[in-house]
């Protein structure tokens, strides 16, 4: 049964993205001998099926499957600075922050006085701007695997297990856990922790929304 999307159905195969990892060439010049199991004896067995958060790969026996377990990194390019990262974040904040505000004023719910602070106007202002950033990075990042911020600082969001550009799912997942705090309170605070996380997270500098969605930032440079 075909694993393609049926005509007209606006969706590309995954093999049709650019950014995919390749598997490495197969055939070409060598040993008559390569492809045959040492001694007569039978091939090992493949490695077992698994990837970044279940079962693999530094999870299970490391000297089990055949071999020492594959690195999801393989055939990316390298990881985007953290610090990088944060200023792509300040000015995509800064971006939306500007829509945010334009659409409070406009529909009235700017707070102006802070000395007579206007609880239900403040939660309609943070539910905008939870909707509208998270909306800015789900479409953003499903189509391109880039914020505006990143693209000016050339890097691109990444699946760990593939290299695709995430989808539209995975994509609201990494939007959803940075951005919903905005519609309730400490919202600088979440977004600091969630993405400051990529600063000490090893190997693959990710921050606590691309722990939720199983993404990567990788650098676009070259």
């Amino acid at each position: 049964m075909s694993s393609e999307p049926p005509p007209g159905s606006g969706q590309q195969p995954p093999d049709d993205d650019p950014f995919r990892k390749q598997p490495p060439p197969s055939g070409g010049p060598g040993s008559p001998y390569d492809d045959q199991p040492p001694y007569g004896g039978q091939a090992p067995p493949p490695p077992p099926p698994g990837g970044p958060y279940g079962g693999g790969p530094y999870g299970g026996d490391p000297y089990g499957g055949g071999g020492p377990p594959a690195d999801p990194l393989a055939g990316m390019p390298p990881l985007a600075p953290s610090g990088r990262r944060t200023l792509a974040r300040v000015l995509d904040m800064i971006l939306v922050g500007v829509v945010v505000w334009l659409l409070s004023w406009g529909f009235g719910v700017t707070e102006f006085n802070t000395d007579n602070v206007q609880y239900g106007k403040s939660v309609v202002q943070s539910l905008i701007a939870a909707v509208l950033f998270i909306g800015y990075d789900t479409v953003l990042i499903a189509r391109t695997g880039q914020t505006l911020g990143m693209r000016l600082l050339t890097m691109r969001v990444a699946n760990l297990d593939d290299g695709a550009t995430p989808s539209a799912q995975t994509s609201l997942i990494r939007a959803a856990v940075l951005w919903i705090p905005f519609a309730f309170c400490c919202a600088c605070v979440w977004t600091a922790i969630a993405g400051g996380w990529s600063y000490f997270d090893r190997p693959y500098k990710q921050g606590l929304h691309d722990k939720a969605a199983k993404t990567v930032v990788v650098s676009t440079e070259g």
